[in-house]
């Protein structure tokens, strides 16, 4: 999915760089430009939300590409367990976040999940209250389970490596999130996004009921108090339409795609803006 989106993109800008010579894909440009104007609109509402995208992806490409030994070493070093915790309990916390786990698996349905559900209650919450509201399920989310991680190891529940697992990832700001959008949902939206919620936070519990499982239950449930508490202070906001905010090209005279003997193209009269062209 993440070589895809990369292809993608690149072809876009290959099309816009060729549709300055050739008319064909001037005019692919401009009928694709509405769309593109769209997605770029939706990239610049949800700043935070992209800007972690776009870091655990990295992190993500770097766990292909390293030696398996050296990502053990990193994601245990900084996983979120209780010898790290004792040990640098913030420095791990922080750095804990930016790895997606499992060496990168499942990395295409994070991101679906991050530029769809995530991105559209950042847009409605504000850019600072999702950032409050991840922090607040990753963070007080792996606190919680570091208790229960505990409490198992002194009544002999749990083995002892269980101290010095490896427990990193984005998850638990994603349930947060996705906690905190939910929230501002109605009607069918409401429906599919609790049973969503449901389905993916509460079934693992059922079927695995592992300590983790019950972390993303965690998570998800401080996310949501933050994001309620928050909101009984400041209502939500309209969710912000920056499509008239991006600059549109002037088509000139002589360009690819232009109407023969009238000077003008898709943009109507010389000199008015043509189609999109982000």
């Amino acid at each position: 999915m993440v070589v895809a989106g990369g292809v993608l993109i690149l072809a876009w800008y290959v099309l816009r760089v060729l549709g300055l010579w050739w008319g064909r894909a001037a005019a692919m440009v401009r009928r694709l430009s509405p769309w593109t104007r769209r997605m770029h609109a939706w990239v610049l509402s949800a700043p935070a939300t992209f800007c972690y995208v776009a870091i655990f992806t990295a992190s993500t490409l770097v766990q292909v590409a390293a030696p398996p030994s050296l990502i053990r070493v990193l994601t245990t070093l900084e996983s979120t367990n209780l010898a790290n915790l004792s040990r640098a309990e913030l420095h791990v916390l922080l750095d804990s976040a930016l790895w997606v786990a499992d060496k990168g698996e499942g990395l295409g349905l994070y991101i679906l999940v991050f530029v769809t559900v995530v991105a559209w209650g950042e847009q409605r919450h504000g850019t600072p209250r999702i950032i409050v509201i991840g922090l607040t399920g990753h963070v007080l989310g792996s606190l919680l389970t570091a208790l229960l991680e505990t409490e198992a190891l002194e009544s002999g529940r749990a083995p002892a490596r269980l101290a010095v697992s490896t427990d990193v990832g984005v998850s638990y700001m994603m349930v947060a999130g996705c906690a905190a959008a939910v929230l501002l949902m109605r009607g069918r939206w409401l429906t599919a996004g609790v049973s969503a919620l449901a389905v993916g936070v509460l079934g693992p519990l059922v079927w695995s009921r592992s300590l983790w499982d019950l972390g993303h239950l965690l998570a998800t449930l401080c996310g949501l108090a933050a994001a309620w508490v928050m909101l009984l202070v400041v209502p939500p906001r309209a969710a912000p339409d920056l499509v008239g905010c991006l600059p549109r090209p002037r088509w000139r005279r002589g360009a690819p795609g232009m109407d023969a003997g009238t000077g003008a193209g898709a943009g109507g009269r010389l000199g008015e803006p043509g189609e999109p062209g982000e």
